[in-house]
């Protein structure tokens, strides 16, 4: 009995707040968990009139009953009740059911889906070029953003339950979602469509914020990188440029100019590392240089070995890039 005691438990291991379906924070979720709600109602009706019926002929009326009784049983409990109970959910759920593809308000956010982070790119209304960033996603609350995903080799699935649902990502190809989000937090975005060896640690940020937060935020992504602040962040940014990891990344207001890997002009104000696989610490940062292909399988980035000394200042001046 004590293995079945356990059995809820185990249910609500997937209920986080940061990464599922039932907190809603935005009005696309908020339908699809109606949907959700009034679907498992109907099926509960469903299930009892079935096994009711069972045990009613089962339990309190055993015996023989005459032909005419039992067909109208079966043709009224197992056809009609079931067909008329499917077909008002079917047409009410169809007519609830979000349209992902409304158009936005005006800010477009393009993504595209790299093995394994995500290249992302905010288009304000009007803008001639993008404002680029990785691997986490800000929007504002109260309105409607419209997405454009793509995807550099392999199928991903673009998803962040608290505020929608999925929409997949093709190599080649273009498609669309909008989201509307209404409430201010951080929640978790996640590729849900299998894409390879590090699909499980495909994941980023989402981030919603109240308009002139946000407005604040992007305009400060738009902008260079700092220059270094002391001695230390010098230093590593000089291990940066001898190591040559601006050939396959950015930090614009340098040399580094790479497109291969995310664009690393402010990573230091991001939530996490390598798409949601580490917090953003400096720890966890000189981790991820030294041991990349260990904390993601198959990723591209080779891991470096490094003295201790231009390995800390490494971090140091990453860390401070915000």
């Amino acid at each position: 009995m004590s293995v079945f005691r356990g059995l809820p438990l185990l249910g609500l291991a997937g209920c986080g707040q940061a990464q599922s379906s039932l907190n809603i924070a935005g009005q696309d979720a908020g339908s699809i968990a109606e949907l959700f709600w009034v679907m498992l109602a109907g099926a509960v009706v469903l299930w009892l009139a079935v096994n009711g019926a069972f045990y009613v002929m089962s339990r309190v009326l055993p015996g023989r009953i005459d032909q005419r009784h039992a067909a109208r049983l079966l043709v009224g409990g197992g056809i009609i009740l079931p067909t008329v109970i499917l077909t008002a959910l079917l047409v009410w759920g169809l007519a609830l059911l979000p349209d992902p593809r409304r158009p936005g308000d005006g800010l477009v956010v393009r993504v595209t889906g790299e093995q394994w982070w995500w290249r992302v790119e905010y288009w304000p209304e009007g803008a001639s070029a993008p404002i680029v960033t990785a691997n986490e996603i800000r929007l504002p609350v109260g309105e409607r953003t419209e997405f454009r995903l793509t995807s550099d080799r392999v199928i991903h699935s673009f998803w962040i339950p608290a505020l929608g649902g999925k929409m997949d990502m093709f190599p080649g190809r273009e498609t669309m979602i909008s989201l509307h989000p209404d409430k201010v937090g951080t929640y978790r975005g996640q590729c849900a469509e299998f894409c390879g060896a590090s699909h499980a640690w495909m994941a980023f940020s989402a981030v919603t914020m109240e308009r002139a937060d946000f407005d604040a935020w992007l305009a400060a992504q738009a902008a260079d990188a700092a220059p270094p602040a002391d001695p230390a962040a010098t230093r590593g940014k000089a291990v940066f440029a001898q190591q040559g990891c601006g050939a396959c990344h950015a930090i614009r207001g340098t040399e580094a100019v790479g497109t291969v890997g995310p664009d690393l002009t402010h990573i230091g104000s991001r939530l996490s590392i390598g798409a949601g696989r580490s917090p953003m610490t400096l720890d966890d940062l000189s981790a991820w240089i030294t041991h990349t292909e260990a904390l993601k399988p198959e990723v591209r980035m080779p891991s470096y070995d490094l003295p201790e000394d231009d390995l800390a200042d490494l971090a140091h001046y990453l860390k401070g890039l915000k």
